[in-house]
Formats: C-alpha cells, sequence, structure tokens
C-alpha cells in the first residue's frame, strides 16, 4: 500500500479513474489515514486499522470540512483507541446517536414549548369543532351558537338598536395560556364579568367548565389544565343560586294572548306561537318543521327530536287548519329569509304578543308548559309526556307507550281545550284551510 505525503495539492487533485468505483490514497505521515474518492468524485478522509485481528475503516469526513492537519489529528486518536482497547466504530456510532439524542431532545423541546404555550383561544377553536356534550353526538344549535357568542371580541354595530356590542365574558379567557387557566385565574375573570350581570358571569362559567372537563379528557391538553380550576370554591359558592322558570299562561290569559297573537301582522311568526301552545314541543323542532314532515292525508307531524332523532305526533284539526293556510315559500313550513332558511327569532312577535295581552312575563318554553298543565287536566300525564317527547316519563308513570292512532283522540281533546280557554270557535270536520276561525 503506497504511501505519499498528503498536501493541498495532491488532495485536491487526487481523482477516480473511470474504470474503477473506488481509490484510495495514504498518507505517508499519518499511520492509517487515507483519502477515499469515487467514480461519483466525492472524496472523504478515512481511518484504517486493525481491531481485534480485522481491519476496520472509519470514515473521518469530507476534505471541504477537514483541514490535513485536522484529519491527521483525527486518525492518530482513533489509533489510540484501538491501542486502548476500544473500537474506534463504536465512537463513531455513539457519536451519530447522540446527535440524534440531541436533535430530538432539540424538536421535543420545540413541541413541548409550542404546545406549553397554547393559549384558550387556540384549543377553543378545536372545541368548538370536535366538543360535544355527552352521550350526544352534538350540541343543540342553540348552545353552539351561545358558545360562539360568549366567545365573541365584540364591537360590533348592533342589529337592534343603537352602539355596539360587547364582547363576550368568555373572551377575555382565550388570551391567557392553557397553563395560565388556574383558580385564581377564574376567580379573578369572574369577578370581573360578574360586574356586568352575575347570572351571565355564572352561565359562562359553567359553559368553560364544560371546556375544561372536555380537555382533561384529552392526552394532548390534560397536561396543561388545572382540572380543578372549575371547581373553586371562591367562585362555586358565589353563584346565584338556580332558580326554576315557572312562567305560563294561567287559563284566564290563553284568550287574550291568542287574540294578541292572532292580530301579528307576521302571519308565519302567528302561526309558529299558536303552534308551539297546540303541541307542546319545543321551539327549535317546530321551527325546523318541513313541508314534508307534514301529512295531511294520515294527519302526523314528525319533528326533530331531542331525546330521539325524530318523534311522529298526530295532526290535530285546527293545527292542520293553520298549516294548510300558510303559503309554500320553500322547503320549511315556517319560512324566512333567515340563513337557515325557516323562522329563528320569534321574541319580537311574542313580546308583542305578551304585551297586547298583559301577561307579564312569557318565555318560549313557557308555552310548552302551558301545554303540560292544560293537557294534564284533560288527559293522562303519560300521554301529555308522549306528545311532548318525554318518553321516559311516559313510562315511568306507568303508561303504556301509545301509538299515533291512540294518541290522536288525546291531542285532540287537549286542543279542543285550548280552543275553548282561546274563545275560538271551530268544526273539527272541515277541511283544512277551509275555514275562518271566529273568536268568541
Amino acid at each position: 500500500m503506497a504511501r505519499i505525503a498528503f498536501t493541498a495539492g495532491r488532495v485536491a487533485g487526487f481523482k477516480c479513474p473511470p474504470e474503477k468505483s473506488q481509490v484510495f490514497l495514504w498518507d505517508a505521515a499519518t499511520p492509517g489515514l487515507g483519502l477515499r474518492t469515487t467514480a461519483a468524485g466525492k472524496p472523504s478522509y478515512v481511518f484504517q486499522g486493525r481491531y481485534q485481528e480485522k481491519t476496520i475503516r472509519v470514515t473521518i469526513g469530507s476534505p471541504d470540512a477537514w483541514s490535513i492537519p485536522q484529519a491527521q489529528e483525527k486518525a492518530r486518536a482513533l489509533q489510540r483507541l484501538i491501542d486502548e482497547g476500544r473500537d474506534p466504530r463504536d465512537l463513531k456510532r455513539d457519536a451519530v446517536a447522540a446527535g440524534a439524542e440531541r436533535k430530538a431532545a432539540a424538536a421535543a423541546k420545540v413541541q413541548a414549548d409550542k404546545v406549553a404555550s397554547l393559549t384558550v383561544g387556540e384549543v377553543w377553536q378545536t372545541y368548538l369543532q370536535e366538543g360535544k356534550p355527552k352521550r350526544r353526538d352534538a350540541w343543540k344549535p342553540g348552545y353552539r351558537a351561545d358558545l360562539e357568542l360568549m366567545a365573541t371580541p365584540g364591537g360590533v354595530k348592533k342589529k337592534r338598536g343603537q352602539g355596539l356590542t360587547r364582547q363576550g365574558p368568555i373572551y377575555p379567557l382565550l388570551a391567557l395560556q392553557m397553563t395560565e387557566v388556574n383558580e385564581d385565574a377564574l376567580k379573578a375573570w369572574f369577578d370581573r364579568e360578574s360586574l356586568a350581570g352575575k347570572h351571565q358571569a355564572a352561565r359562562a362559567f359553567m359553559m368553560f367548565k364544560g371546556f375544561l372537563r372536555w380537555c382533561s379528557a384529552r392526552p394532548a391538553y390534560r397536561s396543561l389544565i388545572d382540572r380543578d380550576a372549575g371547581k373553586a370554591a371562591a367562585i362555586v359558592e358565589n353563584l346565584p343560586q338556580a332558580t326554576h322558570r315557572t312562567d305560563k299562561l294561567l287559563k284566564g290569559q290563553v284568550q287574550g294572548w291568542w287574540t294578541g297573537v292572532e292580530q301579528l301582522s307576521n302571519r308565519t311568526a302567528s302561526v309558529y306561537l299558536r303552534a308551539l301552545l297546540l303541541t307542546g314541543a319545543r321551539r327549535e323542532e317546530v321551527a325546523a318543521l318541513k313541508w314534508g314532515d307534514v301529512d295531511f292525508q294520515w294527519r302526523k307531524l314528525t319533528l326533530a327530536d331531542k331525546v330521539d332523532a325524530t318523534r311522529t305526533i298526530p295532526l290535530s284539526p285546527y293545527m292542520a287548519h293553520m298549516l294548510a293556510g300558510l303559503p309554500r315559500v320553500g322547503a320549511f313550513v315556517f319560512a324566512s329569509a333567515s340563513k337557515s332558511g325557516h323562522i329563528v327569532d320569534a321574541r319580537d312577535s311574542m313580546q308583542k304578543a305578551v304585551t297586547e295581552a298583559e301577561v307579564g312575563h312569557l318565555t318560549f318554553h313557557g308555552l310548552r308548559r302551558t301545554f303540560t298543565q292544560t293537557g294534564r287536566g284533560v288527559v293522562p300525564a303519560g300521554i301529555v309526556a308522549q306528545i311532548q317527547g318525554h318518553k321516559s316519563s311516559a313510562t315511568a308513570e306507568g303508561y303504556d307507550i301509545r301509538t299515533l292512532d291512540e294518541l290522536s283522540p288525546y291531542l285532540e281533546q287537549i286542543e279542543r281545550h285550548i280552543l275553548s280557554l282561546a274563545g275560538v270557535q271551530f268544526d273539527a270536520g272541515a277541511v283544512p284551510g277551509a275555514l275562518r276561525v271566529v273568536n268568541g
């Protein structure tokens, strides 16, 4: 194995003949140091020696990165390892492994820092996309909309009235890092929001607790949050006491309310509000009713149900009469120009009727309670519960689940009673939409 003294010129001029795959040039000054080059023209310094009766070779590096003196010193260091009974290849592997570990550790630190710096706002967006209530496939549209509204920045011109909208109570929390959400931070936030409205702040707090529960169930966020922050006694003990709403129409108030609703200029809203009272259904169930869900021939309505996917109830005579009188301007029975295509907010119409009738405070759910109270006065409670979609109540009280034909006379009886309270004279045997209602 011929050796020559390495010089910059000899190293730079060393080429591999085209007929060979690789060739070596060995340094005369440093035992074991060689220059290897290939047909591809990529030279590198190598060290070759004998370890445990076997020839071993270790790559040192490119001449572009290593000077001749540096390569010579490295070769001598590798030979010393052999003299000490150590395998130079282990050193190389250890160095590569250590480098890989450092790189992995650095990448892990970058990722950990990135995760640790996650803000509530970033995770909140994921929560809106992936979150859902217990044992449900998705949130109710109204609750989903409230979650978004609670976290809006505000500053938008009000759709009603003057001025700009205020930011949602959850919005200030969005800027916090997830790791900053603790009992003290939530207490300070709750106290500030309570100044604007304690009940609204309490509702926002309960919504945020749901967000924290969702985070604690996911490995990606579990380590970032204080699971007990939402249980802070300083907040929980100061929440306003939950009140059970009891608003409903008294028997003597039904006629005044009905008359006020009939006089509304918005025909769709007028029928919608009366439909809530005559069916006892939830407002979103009636609002989303489509013409395809109304069967005038077999007298039945199919509603999107809160408990099950859908539920079918009888189409009572006066209800059929009202629906038949509505114009068909789209897929929805209670059509509107809203984004959803159906009536969404009938609060103004409701308030006009309530004011006209002087019945005081009345919510949409109050109409549902009115149906419950009125219905239980004339038919078994289990029947009322089944019509309204309370399946569990219907069975818990010892009532069998009735078929549509069995429910029909009961619902008609409830309808007749409500119409009598409203002072409405109606021929139930008439063709739907062909008669005029006369107030007594």
